[in-house]
C-alpha cells in the first residue's frame, strides 16, 4: 500500500452526524480529481457530477449482527459476518480488547433464548479470527430478537439500527453498513435525478470489516442485475462516468465487468488489478492500515488518493461510518 498518513484519534466520528446537529447530507465532502482537491458539503454533490453520470448504489441492508454470548464463564460478543451456501455462518468472537483468537473446533457458546452456536472450523485455514459455525436456531430471527449493530471502540454508545441503514437499503444481509451511501437523503436523490444524474442498483452483502493488518478482504455475496450492467455499458459508451457509491459497489461492479453476474466474489482490487469499469467512487475515509485504501488506489491512483487523505487530515475531516465523505474521480 503506497498511501501513508497518521490518523489522530480525535478524527474518528464517535456518533451519527444527527447527534452533532447535522442532517445526513450535511457532512463534509472532499472532492479530489486530477484538477485538484475541493472542500464542500455532501448536499452539494451534484455540483461535481454531470448529466449522464451514473451512480451505482448498494441495496444491502444492515443486520443487527452483534449478539451477546456466554463462553463458559466468560461473556463475549459474537459478530455474525456472512451466511454460507450450506447454512453455516462465518462468525467472529470478540471481547472488549478485540478479536478472540483461541477458538476450538467443536466449542459451543450459549446464545440468548436458549440457542447455541458451535464452532466448526477456521474459515480461512491457518487463521484464527473467523470461524465457520452452526447455530441451533434460524439466525435472522435470533438477530432480530437479540442482536444490535456492530460497533467498535471509537463509537462509545449504542445507536438504533435505523442509524445504520441507508436510503437504498432493501435486502438485509450486511454485517456492517455500506456506509458511503449514508449521507444520501430522499431530497438529494430527487435533486440529482432531476439534474440528469442516473442511478442503478446492485447488491453486495458486506462482512465484518475489522480485518487484521495485512489480511485480505473475504469473499462476499453479490448480484449485479442485467439492467445495471446494461446501463453501465450505455453510460460508458456515451462518455459518462460510472461512480460507485462505496467500496462495496466498486467491488461488485468490477466483479461483473463483462456483464451481469451473481454469486461470490473474492476479487481484490489494487494497483496491480486496477478498476476497469469504475471511473470514480463516493467513499468514507478509511483507517491507515485498511485494505480499502488499495481499492481506492485501483480506482483513482495512488497519487490522487494520497493528496485526498493529506487534505482530509489537514482539514480535520471525520473518519469511519458516521464521518465525512470523499468523492474521488479519475477523470
Amino acid at each position: 500500500m503506497s498511501v501513508r498518513f497518521d490518523l489522530p484519534d480525535e478524527l474518528s466520528a464517535s456518533a451519527p452526524p444527527e447527534a452533532r446537529g447535522l442532517a445526513r447530507d450535511e457532512v463534509r465532502l472532499l472532492v479530489a480529481d486530477p484538477a485538484g482537491v475541493h472542500h464542500t458539503v455532501f448536499s452539494a454533490l451534484g455540483d461535481h457530477l454531470r448529466a449522464g453520470d451514473l451512480l451505482v448504489v448498494n441495496t444491502s441492508g444492515t443486520l443487527p449482527a452483534a449478539i451477546d454470548a456466554r463462553r463458559g464463564r466468560q461473556q463475549v460478543v459474537v459478530h455474525f459476518s456472512t451466511e454460507l451456501d450450506d447454512g453455516a455462518w462465518v462468525v467472529e468472537l470478540r471481547a472488549p480488547g478485540g478479536p478472540l483468537l483461541d477458538g476450538r473446533p467443536g466449542e459451543r457458546l450459549a446464545l440468548p433464548g436458549g440457542a447455541s452456536l458451535t464452532l466448526l472450523a477456521a474459515y480461512v485455514p491457518g487463521q484464527a479470527r473467523l470461524w465457520r459455525a452452526s447455530v441451533s436456531v434460524p439466525v435472522p430471527g435470533l438477530l432480530a430478537a437479540s442482536g444490535r449493530p456492530i460497533r467498535y471502540g471509537y463509537v462509545p454508545r449504542a445507536w438504533p439500527l435505523a442509524d445504520y441503514q441507508t436510503v437504498f437499503a432493501r435486502e438485509p444481509g450486511s454485517a456492517e453498513m455500506p456506509s458511503a451511501a449514508r449521507p444520501f437523503t430522499d431530497a438529494l436523490v430527487t435533486r440529482l435525478v432531476t439534474d440528469g444524474v442516473l442511478f442503478a442498483p446492485l447488491l453486495l452483502h458486506t462482512g465484518v470489516s475489522s480485518l487484521e493488518t495485512g489480511e485480505p478482504p473475504q469473499a462476499e455475496r453479490f448480484r449485479v442485475p442485467a439492467t445495471t450492467a446494461a446501463l453501465v455499458a450505455w453510460v460508458r459508451a456515451r462518455g459518462g462516468r460510472v461512480v460507485a457509491v462505496g467500496t462495496t459497489a466498486a467491488r461488485a461492479l468490477e466483479s461483473a465487468a463483462d456483464g451481469p453476474a451473481e454469486g461470490w466474489t473474492d476479487l481484490v482490487l489494487s494497483p496491480d488489478r486496477p478498476a476497469r469499469v469504475v471511473d470514480g467512487i463516493v467513499t468514507g475515509l478509511h483507517a491507515p492500515d485498511a485494505s480499502h485504501l488499495l481499492l481506492l488506489e485501483a480506482v483513482a491512483g495512488p497519487e490522487l488518493v494520497q493528496r485526498a487523505y493529506d487534505a482530509a487530515v489537514e482539514r480535520r475531516y471525520l473518519w469511519h461510518e458516521f464521518g465525512d465523505v470523499s468523492l474521488l474521480l479519475r477523470r
